[in-house]
């Protein structure tokens, strides 16, 4: 899936969430803004760090929106390494996602597994 297919797979997605929870990061200034929030909301949040060509990422990303519709109590990000390079510098493995609770990260979790992913997000709902 190209870089085109994963947001268009996300918007989809975030057209048919009807919790309203699910969010790309388009850009750096997006992400920061949304890091920003993150502290000062303090909502659990997920977010998934994947590239558009890490097929891994490209499996994995149609589950993570379906399970943003189970866990309406979270806040679920998508964010492109390519699409925010100065704000996900750190990363370095994909996908990689990052669990937050009362504005802080508090796990991580490194490849995909949809079990594994369901398991997390139940932990930290």
């Amino acid at each position: 899936m190209d870089n085109t297919g994963a947001m268009e797979a996300t918007k989809t997605q975030n057209q048919t969430n009807r919790h309203g929870n699910l969010i790309t990061a388009s850009n750096d200034e997006n992400l920061r803004d949304i890091f920003h929030q993150i502290r000062t909301t303090k909502s659990p949040t997920v977010i998934n760090f994947g590239a558009s060509w890490c097929r891994v990422c490209a499996d994995i990303l149609p589950s993570f929106n379906q399970l943003s519709s189970k866990f309406p109590k979270l806040s679920f990000v998508y964010a492109d390494i390519d699409e925010c390079p100065e704000t996900t510098q750190h990363i370095r493995y994909t996908p990689t996602f990052h669990f937050y609770r009362d504005g802080e990260r508090v796990d991580a979790m490194f490849g995909a597994g949809e079990e594994r992913l369901h398991d997390r997000l139940w932990l930290h709902s």
